[in-house]
Order: C-alpha cells, then structure tokens, then sequence
C-alpha cells in the first residue's frame, strides 16, 4: 500500500509521516510539481493556515486551500487511488458557535481561510464519486501534540515565565484534537471500507475551558496555577489597544483564548466504532510536556 501525501513538511503532515512510515511507502508531494497520482490512498494536508499575524493576502487562501484542493482531488478521481482524505477545519462552517457543531451545521465561513476551505469541500461535494473510491473530509478543531505551534504556546509561555493567568474571569469550553486520536481516526477511513464516504467532525471526548487549560500547563511543570480574574471590560479594553500596537495580546487572540467552540465527534466515533485512544487531558498533558 502507498500514500501520495501533500502537506507533509507541516506539524500535522510530520506526524502522518511517522505514523504510517512503516507500513505504507509515501510518496511526498513537492509544492509547484506536476500532481500524477500512482499511489493508493491520497491524504491532501497542505494548507494556508489561518493567519494570527496578517502577513497573509486574500488570495494565498484561495490559491492554497481551494485551487491546489481541486487540482490533487482531480487528479485522484483520475488515477486508480482508492482513498481520498483531505483536511478542511471547523472553521469552513463556523468562526463563532452558539451551539454545539455537528455536521449538519449550515456552513456560514466568515474569513478568507474559512472561505477557501469551504469552497473545496463543495467543490469535492459537487463530483460524482466512482464506484469503488471513498472521500473523506475531515474537520478537524484546533490539533495539538508534540511540536505543536500556535496559541497554545502563548498558553505555555506565560506559565513558564511565572505570570499570572489573567483571563479567569472569562468562563468558556472549546474542543482540542490529539494529533495521536487524527492519525488513529485517518488509519481507520483507510483500513475500513464499510465507512461512508463524507464529511466528519475530528475532536477529543472532552471539550475543557482555558483555566483547565492552565492547570495542565502548571501541572506538566510542577507548578501551582496562578489565575486572576480580571474583570472582563478591563482585558477587552487592553485587547483593543494590542490591535492597535501589534501587541502579544489583541482582539483575536483573546477570542481565541477565551471562545466557547464545542465540536461533536458524535459521527466519526460511529463510524468507527472505536472509541478514541487518547483522551483530551492526557493529550494536552503530552503536548504541554513536550515544550519543556
């Protein structure tokens, strides 16, 4: 068995590549040749990733997260690949929620990155799949593991300088995914044929709030957690001066931080009829050990 892989210089694409090395010959895509599929099973990660720091135009989404996505799916529905998975994000139905989300959520993305990962899952939705391919769109929430970058170093930054957490005051729940639970999930749609094509939801058992979040952090250092509770006005006030000033906290971060994003697994778990390998707390332990 094979795998023609995109994507696999990023975190997510390193660890598929540990994950499956051993049993399956990877062929890794190279940004800006000629897609030819001959392999097996296709797994289509690369990306632009949403963009915290706004180097990023408008059209590097579209050019990335749409063009490229139809150009490899093409070349799949062409070739004689059985497999096709392709990472989309939570964030190609929603930037906010007010409910939990599940895949019959009415897809309403509202930034560019969201924009372009909707437009591939439609087009991808819009084809007639052959008899005997199977498609798989992933939405995965925010992913995490062992070299992991993101918010969730600005997380570990602050506890490690000893500061004190200073959003306790802001009461949320969000939705993590192990990068060991995806590569757990992506063996599945690979090894089980009996799995309908389709789009699934990619999260951990349990969502957790960022002050749990803290917690951790201090416990994968020995530490006590030191969490204050500001009050909310004061932090979105000093939030709005971070955009003005390209300071490290700003209003997106803080929504980042301090957002309730609850994602249901509900389906994927039924399709595998698995339960998931790692749950959420030992995974973010993992993580947060790692950065030591």
């Amino acid at each position: 068995m094979s795998i023609f892989l995109t994507g696999s210089s990023g975190f997510v694409g390193k660890n598929i590549v540990s994950y499956f090395g051993k049993e399956f010959a990877i062929n890794k895509y190279k940004r800006g040749s000629v897609i030819s599929i001959q392999e097996d099973i296709v797994i289509h990660l690369a990306g632009k990733a949403h963009d915290l720091k706004k180097v990023n135009s408008d059209t590097d989404y579209y050019r990335v997260n749409t063009e490229l996505a139809t150009q490899v799916f093409d070349s799949f529905i062409s070739s004689n690949a059985k497999v096709f998975i392709i990472l989309s994000s939570v964030k190609a139905v929603a930037d906010e929620l007010d409910s939990e989300l599940t895949e019959e959520h009415i897809p309403n993305p509202v930034t560019n990155y969201g924009k372009s990962k909707f437009n591939a899952e439609k087009y991808i939705l819009s084809n007639q799949i052959p008899l005997g391919k199977r498609v798989y769109i992933l939405r995965p929430c925010m992913i995490h593991g062992p070299g992991n970058k993101g918010n969730l170093n600005l997380l570990y930054k602050i506890v490690s300088k000893g500061l004190p957490w200073p959003l306790g005051a802001f009461e949320n729940k969000r939705s993590f995914c192990s990068i060991d639970n995806l590569c757990f999930i992506i063996n599945e749609l690979i090894e089980n044929q009996n799995i309908p094509t389709g789009i699934y939801n990619i999260a951990d058992d349990i969502p957790l709030s960022t002050n749990k979040l803290i917690r951790l952090i201090s416990a994968s250092q020995g530490k006590k957690p030191l969490i204050w509770n500001i009050p909310k006005f004061i932090i979105k006030t000093i939030s709005l001066f971070g955009d003005l000033f390209h300071l490290p906290l700003n209003t997106e971060r803080l929504s980042k931080l301090t957002e309730t994003y609850i994602v249901s697994n509900v389906k994927i778990k039924k399709a595998i009829n698995k339960p998931l390998p790692v749950n959420t707390e030992d995974g973010l332990l993992k993580t947060f050990i790692s950065f030591n």
